[in-house]
């Protein structure tokens, strides 16, 4: 009887836990046996591993195998444990050592003709490999790039099972990755296409300034949908941090470009009305995958025609943007994906959307009723909401351009410096990341600054969530405007943007 054991990497949503790939080989009828929770993908696995390995010029046991995936109970899912299956086998059978295997990790779905296949999910994997302590990694070639993002892992690359087996006798080298440079996507649509809309224009720089939402309402044309693509613009670079972070979630989703993995450029995601819940906020059989709010992390989602969306896709969205984290419940297990996004939501003001409201055919019921599909504690959750007016005139007589989107951001890029600044020693980064209690208690301001707020308190124009959140507008109107601290003034005006008639 032969044993030999090889690793590999089990995902749930970007956790990732070590799976030990144990091979037996045993007297008995010839057969292979795969224990471990595997699912139908991964039960093929058998199959296309022994095809691999004999077209591969190894000769498979004719003996009973026996496969484990430890541990026993945690789901296994995907082909990615195709290559650790075989390594582990090959092993067993002393067709080519063990010694290189302690210490990593194998990754890779096999082709039945040898060859090595890229999966989904590299990265995450690799960084849960690192945390673990592996220091090696051997994956498809196609994925060395992306796997090459993970810092203090040794990393080869292969093309064919039969060059993993090369590598493993110490009779020829793997591809090893080259150095890895951050990518920074086209430049982003300017802001000085957008003609008019003063109110919209400053509501954009204030959510781009301190993270805030966005509500945009108007009739059809106005440019709801030009100011919501030029928000990612408007924005600071991820940093090296974040822009790890968006990779990984692409990673999961398998839409991770091989040849540019990093962006720097926040990402911008707009689905269409008519997605599904389980696309808008993730889902699927088994273990969930990341849906649209996890695609938008550390950048925009965007949600055009938004009273189209329905009560179920809007609703769900009222924990995610209080946490920043969906988490996603399955029989197999509970999945956590980050979705720290800043929302966009573009409406018409009512069903039959004239260019101008004296034209409206539509009844008073109809328009509340269609108003009334973005809930109340939705909006609560918005902290800027702009009615926007038709344009009138297109072109100036002083032929002046309006402000670009290099200007604006200068002044976003300052306003973030001094609220990273000021939060620096409580982990946040933002304005829009404060606790309501700190803004009340460590951070008070004057009670003659609060006034407005209090009183709108007392009236019931406001709830307390919204309290808080005009707070956090108020401070980033304080650093837009170079103050250290908010005034009555600037209190008053978040208050003002917070208006429910904009809605």
């Amino acid at each position: 009887m032969a044993l030999a054991r090889s690793y590999s990497v089990a995902l749930l949503g970007l956790e990732g836990r070590l799976v030990e790939i144990e091979a037996d080989i045993g007297a008995g009828m010839p057969g292979t046996k795969l224990v471990g929770l595997p699912d139908p993908g991964l039960r093929e696995a058998k199959d296309r591993v022994r095809a691999a390995v004999r077209n591969s010029g190894q000769s498979w046991p004719d003996t009973n195998v026996t496969l484990g995936l430890s541990p026993a109970d945690l789901p296994k899912v995907g082909s990615s444990y195709d290559l650790g299956i075989a390594v582990a086998v090959l092993a067993a059978a002393a067709a080519v050592p063990s010694d290189r295997l302690a210490g990593t990790v194998l990754l890779g779905e096999l082709a039945l003709d040898g060859r090595l296949r890229a999966v989904a999910g590299i990265l995450p994997a690799l960084l849960a490999a690192r945390r673990l302590g592996y220091r090696r990694a051997l994956v498809p070639v196609d994925s060395v790039t992306e796997a090459a993002l993970v810092d203090g892992v040794e990393v080869h690359g292969a093309p064919t099972l039969a060059d993993v087996v090369a590598w493993l006798r110490d009779e020829a080298p793997l591809c090893e990755p080259g150095p890895v440079q951050p990518v920074v996507a086209g430049s982003a649509p300017d802001l000085a296409d957008v003609v008019g809309q003063p109110e919209a224009r400053w509501a954009l720089e204030v959510a781009a300034a301190g993270g805030h939402h966005v509500l945009l309402t108007g009739p059809p044309g106005i440019g709801k949908t030009m100011l919501a693509t030029r928000l990612p613009g408007l924005l600071p670079p991820l940093s090296a941090d974040e822009a790890l972070e968006v990779a990984a979630i692409r990673s999961v989703d398998g839409s991770l470009s091989r040849s540019a993995p990093l962006a720097t450029v926040p990402p911008f995601v707009a689905p269409h009305h008519s997605i599904s819940r389980g696309a808008l906020v993730g889902g699927g059989s088994g273990l969930a995958a990341p849906g649209a709010v996890s695609k938008a992390h550390r950048g925009v989602l965007f949600l055009d025609e938004a009273a189209e969306y329905g009560a179920e896709r809007l609703e769900s969205l009222r924990t995610v943007l209080e946490e920043g984290e969906i988490r996603l419940a399955r029989i197999r297990g509970v999945v956590r994906y980050p979705a720290a996004f800043q929302l966009v939501l573009a409406s018409n003001t009512c069903p039959c959307a004239p260019p101008r409201d004296t034209d409206c055919t539509c009844t008073p019921s109809a328009r509340r009723r269609y108003l009334s599909r973005l809930s109340g504690p939705l909006l609560d959750r918005v902290d800027l909401r702009v009615r926007m007016r038709p344009v009138t005139v297109m072109r100036t007589d002083d032929g002046a351009r309006p402000e670009d989107t290099t200007c604006v951001r200068q002044r976003v890029v300052a306003a973030r410096r001094r609220a990273a600044d000021r939060w620096s020693r409580h982990g946040w980064r933002t304005n829009s990341a404060v606790p309501g209690p700190a803004l009340w208690r460590e951070f008070a301001l004057p009670s003659s600054s609060t006034t407005v707020v209090e009183q709108g308190l007392r009236r019931g124009a406001l709830t307390a969530r919204g309290a808080d959140r005009c707070l956090r507008v108020a401070w980033t109107l304080a650093d837009l405007a170079g103050a250290d601290r908010p005034d009555g003034d600037h209190v008053a005006a978040a208050l003002d943007f917070r208006d429910r008639r904009a809605a």
